[in-house]
């Protein structure tokens, strides 16, 4: 009888934890925040524009690519876990476009979990209790009149 309940505590404590674990929260944050956060100092020197953001006319078409960053939510508030992501995410599509030898970044959206935002001031991430997640998309291009 005693086993039998200790297994029934056990069982119902993992289902607990299991589900407390599993927590995805979408979030829809400002660019801005991230711009001004302490380590929006490792973005690259490549410009970047969210969907619906005005830029400089685009001279060339270099491709479309998608960049999907997580980071460890441990310990940090989901906004700080989430601008986190958001910047690794950026700075891997300024690396893309320099390789691609592009200057700029333009049209960047949101697809985190097939969930789209299109957002000239916001981006999407998933929060969870241990990772933050951000996938973005955007064009590389050349900028007619910017130096790459």
């Amino acid at each position: 009888m005693k086993r039998t309940i200790l297994m029934a505590a056990i069982g119902a404590s993992l289902t607990i934890a299991t589900v407390a674990w599993a927590r995805n929260t979408f979030l829809d944050i400002p660019v801005a925040e991230a711009k001004k956060s302490e380590r929006s100092n490792q973005l690259k020197d490549v410009p970047f524009y969210m969907k619906g953001e005005s830029h400089p006319k685009v001279a060339r078409e270099l491709g479309t690519f998608t960049s999907n960053r997580r980071t460890n939510a441990f310990n940090k508030s989901d906004r700080d876990a989430c601008h986190i992501a958001f910047l690794s995410a950026v700075i891997a599509l300024q690396e893309r476009a320099r390789s691609e030898g592009g200057n700029a970044v333009v049209d960047i959206r949101s697809i985190t979990r097939h969930n789209d935002l299109d957002s000239a001031t916001d981006y999407r991430c998933v929060a969870g209790a241990v990772v933050a997640n951000v996938v973005l998309t955007g064009r590389v291009v050349e900028l007619a009149g910017k130096k790459k």
